[in-house]
C-alpha cells in the first residue's frame, strides 16, 4: 500500500514538474513573440561622409558613431535614388520610384500604391509619420497624404523645414511649432511612442528629418562647435540658398560649413534623446532603430573629405551611397559591420518579414534584410537597380501628359524659406505615361552587384563604366574593356529590369 502510494505521488510531481516547465516555456514564448517596435529615421540630404564613424574631420555625431559601435553598421548601404523624394517613395513601397511616376524631388507618389504604413497596420500597429514628407502634399484632402497612404497620426511638412518648423497636424492647416527643427520633430515622435506605449500597440514610426537640408542654420552652442573649421574653405564659395531672401546666392564654404555641420550635429542629439527615451521606458530592446540618409551629399557641401565620386543627382558612389546603422538589441547583441549592400527599398520586405506578412501581389525591388539581421546573410541573392528616368521626355506624344492625380490636390501648404517661382509652398505632379519607347530606357542608370557596379551616363554617349566596387570605392578604374563578359551582362540584367519598371510605370501592376 505504501509502495502505490509513493508511486502515485511520484507521478504527481513529475506531472506538476512538467506542468511548471510548459508554463514557463509559454511565458518565455510569449515574452519573446512581442512584435517589435520600428522607429526608421532618416536625415536629409546626408551623405554617407558625413559621419565621425566614417572618418569626417570635422562632423561632430557622438549618437550616431555610438550606434555604429553597438549595432549593425551598413558599410554599403544606398539610397535607391539620388535624390529625395524618389527614395522616400522607395523607403514606403518597397519599389523603385519609377514604377509608380516619381521621377525627382516634387514628383508625387500615386494614391494606388501600398505602403509599409498600410501593411503594418492591418497587423496591429500604430503607425506615424513625422517630419519632412515630399511624396504629396500633407493637406487632409491629398490622396497621397501620410493618412491616405496608412498612417494613423502625422505632424509634417510638404518638404524641407528649418527652425520654428510650419507642420500639419493630421492634415490640419500648418502651425508654428517653435524650436530646433530636429529637436521638434522627435518630441512629436515620443508624444505619439507614448499613446502607443499606453494602448499597448506596437508602433511604427517614420520619422524624416529636414536636416541638413539647405538653407542652413543652427542654434549658438552647435555653430560654436564649428568655429575653427580650416580657413582655406573660406576662399571658395558655393551656391545655395540664402536664408533672408529665399532665392539663389553665394556665400563662403566656411561659414556655409559650419551652419551644415551645425544641423547634422543637433539632428544627432535629437536622436540620442530619442533613444534615451526608448531606454527609460523600457523600450529599447524591443525596438528596431534604424537610421540612414536620403541621397548622397549636395555641392553646396562643397565635397569636403570625401572619397566618393560626385555627389547628389548622380548614380555614382556619392550620389547615393548613405549612412546606414540598425540598432535592436534583441535581436543584434553584439556589434557587427557589413559590407552587404543595402538599400531603402529593402525596408518594406524586411518589416514585413520579421512581422511575417505578406508581400503585396506586385513587382518590389528591395529585398528582406532579416537574415542579414541574424547574421547569415554573406551576400546579397540579387542586384541593386538605379535610375534616374529622362523627365523631358514626360509629354513627348502630341498632347499635353494627362495628370495621375487633380492638380488642384497637387498643391502643398506648408511654408518654407525656399522660393519655388514666386511661391514659398511647393506642388507635386503625376502623370499618366506614354508607351514606351526606345529613349524611354535612357537616363542616367546602375546596377550594383556584390563585387562589379555597372554605370551608363545618360547623354548622348551612353558611355558605360564598370568598377570593382570592393577595391575602388572611388570609381577610378573603368573596367568595362577588360571584363566584357561581366560588363554584357550586367547591360542585359539592367535593361530588363527597366522593361519590368516601364509596365509598371504605365499603371498594369493596379489592375
Amino acid at each position: 500500500m505504501i509502495s502505490k502510494f509513493r508511486e502515485l505521488l511520484a507521478k504527481i510531481c513529475i506531472a506538476l514538474l512538467f506542468s511548471s516547465l510548459s508554463v514557463a516555456v509559454a511565458d518565455n514564448d510569449a515574452s519573446t513573440s512581442k512584435s517589435p517596435n520600428f522607429i526608421l529615421l532618416m536625415g536629409d540630404d546626408h551623405g554617407w561622409s558625413e559621419t565621425g564613424y566614417n572618418g569626417h574631420p570635422h562632423v561632430i555625431t557622438p549618437v550616431l558613431d555610438d550606434m555604429a559601435r553597438t549595432g549593425l553598421r551598413l558599410d554599403a548601404f544606398y539610397a535607391a535614388h539620388p535624390t529625395c523624394s524618389p527614395t522616400r517613395g522607395s523607403f514606403l513601397t518597397g519599389r523603385h520610384p519609377n514604377r509608380y511616376g516619381t521621377f525627382s524631388p516634387g514628383w508625387s507618389i500615386r494614391p494606388e500604391e501600398i505602403t509599409m504604413a498600410h501593411l503594418l497596420g492591418k497587423a496591429g500597429y500604430r503607425c506615424g509619420h513625422f517630419g519632412k514628407w515630399h511624396v504629396g502634399p500633407v493637406k487632409a484632402e491629398s490622396p497621397t497624404s501620410p493618412a491616405a497612404m496608412g498612417f494613423h497620426h502625422y505632424v509634417s511638412h510638404d518638404n524641407f523645414y528649418e527652425m520654428d518648423p510650419a507642420f500639419s497636424r493630421n492634415g490640419s492647416p500648418p502651425e508654428i511649432i517653435k524650436g530646433e527643427g530636429s529637436e521638434v520633430t522627435i518630441d512629436e515622435t515620443i508624444k505619439f511612442i507614448e499613446t502607443a506605449r499606453e494602448a499597448e500597440r506596437p508602433f511604427l514610426a517614420v520619422v524624416w528629418f529636414g536636416s541638413p537640408h539647405e538653407p542652413y542654420s543652427g542654434l549658438p552652442k552647435d555653430l560654436a562647435l564649428y568655429d575653427g573649421l580650416p580657413e582655406e574653405y573660406a576662399n571658395r564659395k558655393v551656391r545655395l540658398t540664402s536664408m533672408k531672401t529665399g532665392r539663389p546666392t553665394e556665400r563662403p564654404l566656411r561659414d556655409v560649413l559650419r551652419e551644415r555641420y551645425a544641423e547634422i550635429t543637433a539632428m544627432d542629439r535629437s536622436i540620442g534623446q530619442l533613444r534615451d527615451y526608448l531606454k527609460s521606458k523600457g523600450l529599447r530592446d524591443n525596438t528596431l532603430l534604424f537610421y540612414c540618409g536620403d541621397n548622397g551629399n549636395p555641392r553646396s557641401s562643397g565635397r569636403t573629405a570625401t572619397p566618393l565620386r560626385a555627389e547628389k543627382g548622380f548614380v555614382y558612389e556619392g550620389g547615393i551611397r548613405v549612412p546606414g546603422l540598425i540598432e535592436w538589441p534583441a535581436k543584434i547583441a553584439h556589434p557587427r559591420s557589413t559590407e552587404v549592400p543595402g538599400v531603402t527599398s529593402d525596408l518594406l520586405p524586411t518589416l514585413c518579414d520579421i512581422v511575417g506578412i505578406d508581400l503585396p501581389k506586385r513587382p518590389i525591388d528591395g529585398i528582406s534584410l532579416r537574415t542579414l539581421l541574424d547574421g547569415k546573410m554573406n551576400k546579397r541573392p540579387g542586384p541593386i537597380f538605379f535610375w534616374k528616368y529622362p523627365t523631358n521626355l514626360v509629354g513627348n506624344t502630341n498632347s499635353r501628359p494627362k495628370p495621375w492625380i487633380d492638380p488642384k490636390l497637387q498643391q502643398g501648404t506648408t511654408p518654407l524659406v525656399k522660393y519655388s517661382g514666386q511661391k514659398l509652398t511647393r506642388e507635386f505632379r503625376n502623370y499618366h505615361m506614354h508607351a514606351p519607347t526606345a529613349a524611354d530606357y535612357g537616363g542616367s542608370r546602375a546596377i550594383l552587384g556584390n563585387q562589379f557596379k555597372l554605370v551608363v551616363e545618360g547623354g548622348k554617349s551612353g558611355q558605360v563604366e564598370l568598377f570593382d566596387i570592393k577595391l575602388d570605392r572611388a570609381e577610378k578604374e573603368n573596367l568595362a574593356e577588360k571584363k566584357t563578359e561581366i560588363s554584357s551582362q550586367m547591360q542585359k540584367d539592367l535593361h530588363a529590369w527597366q522593361k519590368s519598371v516601364l509596365r509598371s510605370l504605365q499603371g498594369h501592376d493596379y489592375h
